[in-house]
């Protein structure tokens, strides 16, 4: 998914609980599916922004090089304005792309 292009909030605003109960009956199942996805989008957007820094890498000491690359600082300032990875997740979660499930109630349910 691009992450840049997400209506997610950038700000932390108040949610409905009724949000958060609807799929699984429960407040902290939910929670817990949002912070597993949390977890995904950010180690997707922290191996994307290695990448792209990784390009600027240079293995030599030159002290002028590292305060003034401002192609870098540019990358990391877009990313640090980005909505955060548990916006983006309850953003997904709202608009039903979060496949999960739960093996202990399926069992129950056999």
């Amino acid at each position: 998914m691009d992450y840049k292009k997400t209506k997610a909030s950038t700000t932390t605003i108040p949610r409905d609980l009724e949000i958060l109960t609807g799929e699984t009956g429960n407040v902290y199942e939910t929670v817990m599916i949002l912070a597993k996805r949390a977890n995904q989008i950010s180690s997707e957007l922290k191996e994307e922004l290695n990448q792209k820094l990784q390009e600027f890498a240079s293995y030599s000491d030159n002290l002028e090089e590292i305060f003034e690359n401002r192609e870098q600082i540019e990358i990391s300032k877009f990313y640090e304005r980005l909505a955060k990875p548990t916006l983006i997740a309850f953003e997904e979660l709202k608009d039903g792309q979060i496949y999960h499930r739960n093996p202990l109630r399926e069992s129950r349910k056999k």
